[in-house]
C-alpha cells in the first residue's frame, strides 16, 4: 500500500530527529517503574527538572510503595507542593500506591486499560509507562508533542491530546512512537520552543516543516 503524504513526512521527521537526538530517554528520573508513575503525575503543569528535585525528598522519607501507601496524605502534600496542585497530586499518589500494594503486590499493572484505572493516570501517563517500562508501542501526547506535530504539519490544528494521539497512530510506525515522542520533547525545549519565537534558523526540520506558528 502506498504511503500517504503525512506518512512520508512522519518517516522523514523521525529519521532527522533520530540523527539530532540519538539518545531518546524520558527526562524524568526513576529507577523503578512505580517511581515513573509518581513522576509523571507530579509533572502535570510542572517541569520535569523540578519534579526530579522534589522526588528526591519524597523517596528519602518514603522509600518504597509500602511506605507511601501507609503515609499520611498531608505529609505527601507537604513534600510535593512545589510541583503545584499539591493536594490533588498527593491524594492521587496515596490512592495509587495503596492500590499497587493491595492489588498488584507493589508492582505496576502491565496493561494500558489497567493503568488507566489508577488514580491520576490518563492516556499520556499510561502511554509513557507502556513505552518506557514495558517497551510496548506508545505515543505520549504531552504539550511539546501537540505543539510540534501541529507546527510540522503531521496533524492539522488538533489540540485535544487523545485526538492527536489517534491521528499519530495512523502515520507513526508503532515501534517508533515512544522514542519519537521523547525526541519531540528535546526538540521542543531546545529549538521549537513555546514561549519564544521558534529557532527555525537552526532547526533540522526547517525545510520540511509547515511552520504553522
Amino acid at each position: 500500500m502506498a504511503k500517504t503524504k503525512k506518512q512520508k513526512l512522519a518517516l522523514e521527521v523521525i529519521e532527522r530527529l533520530r540523527e539530532e537526538y540519538p539518545d531518546a530517554e524520558c527526562t524524568l528520573d526513576y529507577d523503578q517503574a512505580w517511581k515513573l508513575l509518581i513522576g509523571v503525575r507530579l509533572a502535570a503543569q510542572c517541569t520535569d527538572e523540578r519534579v526530579n528535585i522534589v522526588v528526591e525528598k519524597l523517596y528519602e522519607k518514603f522509600p518504597d510503595v509500602d511506605a507511601l501507601a501507609a503515609a499520611d496524605v498531608v505529609e505527601i502534600e507537604e513534600i510535593v507542593r512545589p510541583c503545584g496542585l499539591g493536594k490533588s497530586k498527593a491524594r492521587d499518589i496515596s490512592a495509587c500506591m495503596k492500590i499497587l500494594k493491595e492489588q498488584y503486590g507493589g508492582q505496576i499493572p502491565k496493561t494500558f486499560d489497567e493503568l488507566l484505572k489508577l488514580p491520576g493516570v490518563g492516556r499520556k501517563s499510561a502511554n509513557l509507562i507502556m513505552g518506557d517500562v514495558f517497551g510496548e508501542p506508545a505515543i505520549v501526547t504531552d504539550t511539546h508533542c501537540i505543539r510540534l506535530v501541529n507546527r510540522i504539519g503531521l496533524v492539522d490544528g488538533i489540540k485535544e491530546p487523545k485526538k492527536v494521539e489517534m491521528e499519530l497512530w495512523k502515520i507513526i510506525p508503532p515501534e517508533e512512537g515512544s522514542d519519537f515522542c521523547h525526541r519531540l520533547v528535546y526538540h521542543g525545549r531546545e529549538v521549537c520552543t513555546a514561549r519564544t519565537k521558534p529557532h527555525c534558523d537552526r532547526c533540522c526540520l526547517a525545510d520540511i516543516c509547515a511552520k504553522k506558528i
